[in-house]
């Protein structure tokens, strides 16, 4: 297991139960010995530590008010980076495994009315927000894809709520429908879309096309635009200080922070590596980070505070971080 001293904040968690919620799709339940688990809310995530060099995002998919237990589901991945592998071949109820505080960028902003649109596994943060909407008797409608229905997670569940969610598999169906059930909501509808990058995309033009706002996802990936480096030419280099250890480093062109810091023996936990999991976030202590994030809610980025070291850098000579 990861070791915990290397993730403040950080806690031991049992499997206590693992579950088929559809085909290649685990839940599973994680529970801390004798204690509540920590609060959280619609839309939070966990960051899942299996060993020190493999940490994996999940959204919650329980009932935020049930503190004895969390549950996360993951898909079996055909390419897994190690992640979905670990979870699927080798966790089992009974062991243990490191977990973060939930963090939150895709809340459940208070609206009349909602449009939830989910793409395969990204039905999981969107369960719970349905499920409370649902009891509260508000106004909302999902629109629920996947390649088959065999594999679309939570079938049963949501079904059983009412008949506000269209499951609409592709090989069935086809492509979801994303202008007619966006065209079918009021101007004030609150969208949500979690999912595939391709889906996202899709939804973010068609709510442009359609005058829409900007709808409110969780993304499994950067966007390309996010993903492509910016030109070696527009990298300056910069000084970089631990505040913690005093510790000073130059970040020359070609380089990231972390890739500076690990060939320097400096542990910073990193997953996506490409600015969109949050895993690296860091606190800035002085100088103005250059945002090439895709994670950092835009009122956090404008106040200079926080850097995702992975694939930002410095505006200012010198960048001093609380590390």
């Amino acid at each position: 297991m990861a070791d915990v001293g290397l993730f403040p904040g950080a806690s031991e968690y049992v499997v206590r139960q693992m579950t088929w919620e559809a085909e290649d799709v685990l839940s599973i339940v994680l529970a801390r010995e004798g204690e509540h688990v920590p609060e959280w809310t619609f839309g939070a995530h966990i960051d899942l530590i299996m060993r020190n060099d493999l940490i994996r995002q999940y959204s919650l998919c329980s009932d935020p008010t049930d503190r004895s237990q969390w549950t996360i589901a993951v898909l079996r991945e055909p390419n897994s980076a190690g992640g979905s592998r670990y979870i699927h071949e080798i966790l089992r109820p009974g062991m243990t495994v490191l977990a973060t505080q939930p963090r939150n960028n895709f809340p459940l902003v208070d609206a009349e009315h909602y449009l939830f649109v989910a793409g395969g596994i990204g039905v999981t943060p969107l369960l719970p927000m349905a499920k409370y909407l649902d009891t509260h008797q508000k106004d909302w409608k999902m629109l629920y894809g996947g390649r088959r229905r065999a594999s679309m997670a939570f079938r049963d569940q949501l079904s059983g709520l009412t008949s506000k969610v269209d499951i609409a598999p592709e090989d069935e169906f086809g492509l979801l429908d994303l202008r007619g059930a966006i065209e079918a909501t009021p101007q004030d509808t609150a969208i949500y879309c979690c999912g595939p990058e391709p889906l996202i995309a899709a939804l973010e033009a068609q709510c442009l096309a359609s005058g829409r706002g900007a709808p409110h996802v969780e993304r499994f990936n950067a966007r390309p635009a996010f993903a492509t480096e910016s030109p070696q030419d527009e990298n300056a280099p910069f000084e970089l200080v631990l505040a913690k250890s005093d510790r000073h480093f130059t970040i020359p062109s070609d380089k990231t922070i972390t890739q500076v810091l690990a060939a320097e023996r400096v542990f910073v936990p990193t997953s996506c590596t490409e600015g969109y999991c949050g895993v690296c976030e860091t606190v800035v202590l002085e100088g103005v980070p250059d945002h090439r994030d895709d994670y950092l809610m835009p009122e956090v980025r404008a106040t200079n505070t926080r850097i995702m070291v992975c694939c930002s850098r410095s505006k200012t000579p010198v960048l001093v971080i609380d590390r």
